[in-house]
């Protein structure tokens, strides 16, 4: 069960696919942040998503928001893939310990051992404002997502 609207979204550090260091406190106060959990990079569905974000990535990464990503991969894979799918945005890894973030989402899958597709929209105070989850074969909508980062950045 992962964590429900209204609940402060619990902090976090992890690296990027350019081996820096990403923690969701350093939009507190600045922007809203569009944290999206996916199973595993090189795989179909979480490539048609995230391909999803990046041709509209100006609806997601601008002045008022800012898109996370989070696999249990690691950092040298979201490297790769990023540069092969030009993805500009952050990738961040949950590689170690395995799944500490997702498993903070609640969204941790742990007979598969990788995360569910989890998405959060949490506003500049930290507070989660759309909570959803996915199992992993299954695409998600997001036009929920839009909705809620129009109406927290108007």
């Amino acid at each position: 069960m992962s964590i429900n609207v209204g609940a402060q979204a619990p902090d976090f550090t992890l690296k990027d696919q350019n081996n820096q260091e990403v923690s969701l406190a350093d939009f507190k106060g600045r922007k809203a942040v569009l944290l999206v959990f996916y199973p595993l990079a090189f795989t179909g569905t979480c490539q048609g998503e995230l391909a999803e974000i990046r041709d509209n990535l100006p609806e997601y990464a601008n002045e008022h928001v800012q898109v996370l990503t989070v696999s249990v991969d690691s950092v040298y894979s979201h490297k790769v893939w990023a540069d092969r799918e030009g993805y500009e945005f952050p990738l961040l890894a949950d590689f170690w310990p395995h799944g500490e973030v997702a498993r903070a989402y609640g969204v941790f899958h742990a007979q598969a051992g990788f995360a569910n597709r989890g998405t959060f929209v949490i506003d500049k105070e930290g507070v989660v404002r759309y909570a959803h989850m996915q199992g992993p074969g299954e695409a998600r909508d997001q036009k929920p997502w839009r909705e809620t980062l129009s109406e927290i950045i108007s």
